[in-house]
């Protein structure tokens, strides 16, 4: 079964994402900001990050570099889920290593879309 690492600050957006990905088959697992998911990638690599733009301690950017810039067996796809849509904050999550973005508020069809472009759905 694949895994996913939700990493949100809002518990509400965690939980919707939690149950979106169950119901596609996915193992879930949940971090609140940036360090705390470092720390479960280290623990135990996920096969997809659904990554919050802006959270405390460390944000989704400061996650993306230092998790792209490690030396991992394996790398997790990774899909921005953010209000953040203008086209420079788009271009700047690709750039820094994002595979996908996907605009909250986000739907079942929108999230299993975009899962299958990056190759885990």
């Amino acid at each position: 079964m694949k895994s996913c690492l939700v990493v949100d600050d809002s518990k509400v957006i965690r939980k919707v994402a939690r149950h979106i990905l169950e119901t596609l088959h996915f193992v879930v697992d949940e971090a609140e900001d940036g360090r705390e998911a470092l720390s479960r990638c280290e623990a135990n690599m996920p096969d997809v990050v659904l990554l919050d733009w802006n959270m405390p301690v460390m944000g989704g950017m400061e996650f993306l570099r230092t998790l792209r810039r490690a030396d991992y067996e394996t790398q997790p796809k990774v899909v921005f889920c953010t209000t953040e849509n203008d086209a420079a904050h788009i271009r700047a999550a690709i750039d820094a290593g994002a595979d996908e973005y996907v605009m909250k508020p986000f739907d079942r069809d929108t999230l299993e879309s975009k899962l299958q472009i990056v190759g885990v759905a």
